[in-house]
């Protein structure tokens, strides 16, 4: 498929487009009520058939004074082919709760990336939620 985005106001919009793709695909295929890791597996096989690059369970330590002090693991951090990257999480059920939010506000700030993606599969339908980096600084 060949779709073009044609808004200037969001991050990255055809490579979201893409990651939002390869999880419907996986809702589509096996439903929503798999565990966690099941749906994860899955999403790897849809992001490597839509040619994006990723690494699983990517390990980011926290640090202050150069001493690692607690680390974080993404399930994916996922690339394309412009060098463009995004932290996408896999989380069972349809809601989202506040510390959500904030985790992966913290994800992206510690990292310096733009854009989170945050898929939320339930038994019925896949919900999907971009966070936005505002103090993403290009380096």
């Amino acid at each position: 498929m060949n779709y073009r985005v044609h808004r200037n106001d969001l991050v990255y919009p055809e490579f979201s487009f893409e990651v939002n793709g390869a999880l419907f695909d996986v809702f589509n295929q096996i439903g929503g009520s798999h565990p966690e890791k099941t749906i994860q597996k899955a999403v790897a096989i849809m992001l490597a058939k839509r040619e994006l690059r990723f690494v699983e369970q990517h390990y980011i330590p926290v640090k202050i004074e150069d001493k690692i002090v607690g680390k974080y693991f993404l399930d994916f951090l996922v690339k394309n082919k412009n060098e463009e990257i995004i932290i996408l999480e896999l989380k069972r059920g349809r809601y989202y709760p506040k510390n959500l939010y904030q985790q992966m506000e913290q994800y992206l700030k510690v990292i310096n990336l733009p854009l989170a993606i945050v898929g939320c599969f339930a038994n019925d339908c896949v919900v999907i939620k971009r966070i936005i980096n505002h103090d993403y600084r290009i380096s």
